[in-house]
């Protein structure tokens, strides 16, 4: 039986839980445990936002109401994941302390209002929150209730008021050491922008410096690494009286301003939020998008995640507020388990009376009955999972990463040139993340800072630019054995934001049998086409459309594929295989079709013995295929994310776990099969 890092023997099932709403109706509390213990809820986050009530005046501590919660919840079996308050400070504080406030970058100092709206290098607000951590410890952070430390709620913004102005000062002193190591890395001798000391320097403002693209890039390094700061300030402030149970931070969807690998070696385990538009679009792409999400947040440890927060119905703060079908729920929970979760968490357990997410989906409703179809799914989601509680501190085998990392996504985005809109850059990392999870394979999502070793193939799309060492490690990896499959637009640039000089991909000519002459960027609604070369590539023998972005390379030792058929670049190499050492280098040359990538990598698994986990067995359009392992067993979730039902090959050495017997799988439903190793 499977063990998840608390040492339970079950998946975690619940969500945020808001007692603090509903002190003045004690009969609501109480059906609230009646209806958990009925959805097989076995914990909650609680606290999130709860500052005012713990803390309604400086220093006058009211803990009580949280104590008889979290008793009440312990016997009747829900543990709590206990969150410190610090993502919502109260009024009083910032009625007193200006400085807890943040200033947005034109220098104005935000009101009070909303949340998250603080400074994380305050020393008031650091001490505040130290204060009322420490307090929360003391009291509750050996109770056999409390699981975990949930710190804060979804870290996110930036502050340039002047106590982070000269923290980010000090950060560069120390990255640079000299002034003139910063200007030569920033390269200030372009329009005139070389600064005398760091403390003429300022964050970038649009009513300042947006133009050095070094400034820039060590700017939201900054932010990440202040947050980091904050984050491990907040754990020690709980380790420091006595209370060592692990602590993580819940992470959000695609999100840009922070670098979360970052955070890897500070929390004990990762958690995310997930809210994708369902219904919105093929159900597939959806879920597909969803996915990779999943498998970045699982790759930053390579270890199982928790899902922290899901909606049970509809959100209220996306654009139009659509329901989940029936099915979808289920569908989207065990996706999550499907790819290394140990957890189905909710946002929110019940629905808020007022304020701004009143209407936000929830496993209790305003109505406040169990006979809804919501509720109906939530409880029938937690009977699946408790029949999948084996599942439970399994991990994922992974044979394939693709390569998507934060700072090189930021420092293309801000290069300039060589398409100011649309470089398209996630959509780069889907189409082979798509492509590899077609043919029924598990995919890691990493950054170019981890370990290569563990896979045979490695997909490094737009990898504008190398730092880490990564061109070493790349080289190492083909080196000895592995396949690199990398596309245009990589080696560019340094970690400064600097240009190669001499030929890019930096590093990797030898590698790749290749050099980089030109970039050409088309049009939105401009195409060029391409088309197996004389020697015809098995298994690629027809023509493909590409868009966006073209590189032109002038091969040396590598082999010619494809080639391009259009403008004056036609007979120019667009796919190219190169040999070195023990392995292959692949060079996609342009922004290809998805069915490209689908029959390249195909052609790729299959001429390279990779295996699958479904072996032989065809994977019909529209479903998805995921495994998890324990020392026993592997564990095959097929998800239809059709509406339909599809018919598709079981293989023949597995037993069934869940779902539908037999080749027929309804609209939405996920099959789980176990085999023995």
């Amino acid at each position: 039986m499977g063990m998840n890092f608390a040492g339970f023997p079950e998946l975690f099932y619940g969500g945020d839980y808001n007692p603090e709403q509903w002190l003045d109706n004690p009969e609501i509390l109480e059906k609230d445990i009646a209806y958990m213990k009925e959805a097989h809820i076995n914990v909650v986050s609680l606290g999130i936002f709860a500052w005012s009530a713990l803390e309604p005046e400086e220093g006058n501590f009211t803990f009580d109401w949280m104590e008889e919660r979290i008793d009440t919840l312990y016997k009747n079996g829900i543990s709590v994941f206990l969150s410190t308050p610090s993502g919502g400070r109260p009024k009083w504080m910032a009625d007193k302390y200006q400085e807890v406030l943040r200033v947005d970058s034109s220098r104005h100092r935000d009101l009070y209002g909303l949340r998250h709206n603080h400074c994380y290098t305050s020393p008031v607000y650091r001490e505040k929150v130290r204060r009322i951590n420490q307090e929360l410890a003391k009291r509750f952070g050996n109770h056999p209730a409390v699981l975990a430390w949930h710190i804060s709620n979804e870290f996110g913004g930036e502050c340039h008021c002047p106590l982070c102005q000269e923290k980010f000062r000090e950060w560069l002193k120390e990255r640079y050491g000299t002034i003139h190591e910063l200007n030569k890395c920033w390269y200030t001798t372009f329009w005139s922008h070389t600064y005398q000391s760091f403390e003429q320097i300022e964050s970038p403002s649009v009513r300042g410096e947006t133009a050095l693209h070094g400034l820039t890039l060590d700017w939201k390094r900054f932010v990440t690494d202040r947050t980091v700061d904050f984050v491990k300030a907040e754990i020690n402030a709980v380790r420091e009286v006595g209370s060592d149970k692990p602590a993580t931070i819940n992470m959000m969807y695609n999100f840009e301003g922070l670098n979360y690998h970052k955070f890897a070696e500070v929390v004990d385990f990762v958690t995310w939020d997930s809210y994708p538009t369902w219904h919105k679009g093929n159900e597939y792409l959806t879920a597909m998008d969803n996915a990779m999400q999943h498998d970045i947040m699982r790759s930053i440890k390579r270890k199982p995640f928790l899902l922290m927060e899901s909606c049970p119905s509809s959100t209220n703060w996306q654009s139009v507020s659509k329901l989940k079908r029936p099915g979808m729920l289920e569908a989207a929970s065990l996706q999550a388990i499907a790819h290394g979760s140990d957890s189905v968490l909710y946002f929110q357990i019940r629905q808020s009376r007022g304020s701004s997410e009143k209407f936000h989906g929830a496993v209790i409703d305003h109505y406040g009955g169990t006979d809804t179809r919501v509720f109906q799914e939530v409880k029938a989601t937690g009977e699946n999972l408790n029949v999948l509680s084996e599942v439970c501190g399994t991990n994922v085998d992974s044979k394939v990463a693709v390569i998507y990392d934060w700072e090189n996504r930021w420092a293309m985005e801000n290069a300039a040139g060589p398409r100011n809109k649309g470089l398209y850059y996630k959509e780069t990392v889907e189409k082979s993340y798509f492509a590899f999870k077609k043919l029924g394979m598990n995919v890691d999502v990493i950054d170019m800072e981890q370990a290569l070793e563990p896979y045979k193939v490695v997909v490094a799309p737009m990898l504008y630019m190398f730092r880490a060492g990564f061109e070493e490690n790349v080289k190492e990896f083909v080196e000895q054995g592995g396949i690199l499959i990398m596309t245009y637009w990589s080696g560019i640039v340094d970690e400064s934001d600097l240009c190669f000089l001499e030929g890019t991909p930096h590093g990797l000519m030898d590698v790749m049998g290749l050099r980089r002459e030109e970039i050409d960027g088309l049009y939105d609604g401009e195409y060029n086409t391409i088309a197996p070369a004389d020697n015809s590539y098995s298994g690629l023998n027809k023509k493909y459309s590409c868009e966006h972005l073209c590189d032109l390379v002038k091969t040396s030792t590598a082999e010619t594929l494809m080639k391009y058929e259009e403008d004056f670049y036609a007979g120019y190499p667009a796919l190219t295989c190169n040999s070195y050492g023990k392995g292959k280098a692949y060079y996609i040359c342009a922004d290809m079709e998805q069915g490209f990538y689908d029959d390249f990598y195909q052609v790729v698994v299959a001429e390279n013995n990779i295996p699958t986990i479904l072996g032989e067995v065809k994977v019909p359009q529209g479903v998805a295929v995921s495994s998890r392992e324990s020392e026993e067993f592997i564990y095959i979730f097929i998800q239809n994310f059709n509406l339909n039902e599809v018919e598709m090959e079981q293989p023949m050495d597995c037993e069934w776990t869940l779902g539908s017997e037999g080749q027929k799988i309804k609209g939405l439903e996920t099959v789980v099969l176990r085999r023995r190793k």
